[in-house]
């Protein structure tokens, strides 16, 4: 698959063998029962190395399996709230955030308000607040309170994970 006429060969070792010719360095590689895999084709002459190309599929499909295997999935977990929620609900649901919390997940926490309730957005700003102050040891505000249509939502990340 190699088509230029020279290329510059490394052996297996790692050591490099000069600029040779295509066919000379093919018929290198099948002598050693390896093959002759372009490294840099972009180089003048084209870099290529002997090795065991399937030997090497495997190992990067193994590096691969490792980075994936070690990494941290997080979560955006959602509690939903009134804006005239009773405090037994209110502490309820706060420990629900902060068990999402330690778990390492974001919480989205939503103030849903319904028929007239939208007209005082402030009994909503003033639970989340409270819901702030309450989280405030364990988490850091991730996204302010934003207003969509008849909700609010704040985003709240574990203080381990925000970056300063």
């Amino acid at each position: 698959m190699i088509r230029v006429s020279e290329v510059a060969v490394i052996d297996t070792d790692g050591e490099q063998l000069g600029t040779l010719p295509t066919q000379e360095a093919i018929s290198m590689a099948r002598d050693k029962d390896l093959d002759l895999v372009e490294v840099s084709p972009h180089a003048k002459p084209p870099v290529c190395r002997i090795m065991d190309y399937g030997k090497h599929l495997y190992k990067q499909s193994k590096r691969a399996h490792e980075a994936k295997k070690n990494q941290k999935i997080i979560h955006l977990k959602e509690v939903k709230f009134r804006p005239n929620t009773d405090r037994h609900d209110f502490d309820f649901k706060v420990k629900h955030v902060l068990r999402f919390l330690e778990a390492g997940d974001k919480a989205k926490v939503i103030i849903f308000f319904k028929g007239r309730e939208i007209v005082h957005k402030e009994n909503g700003t003033r639970l989340l607040e409270r819901i702030t102050a309450a989280v405030e040891e364990f988490a850091a505000v991730e996204q302010a309170t934003k207003h969509e249509g008849r909700t609010m939502t704040m985003i709240f990340a574990p203080k381990n994970m925000v970056k300063k």
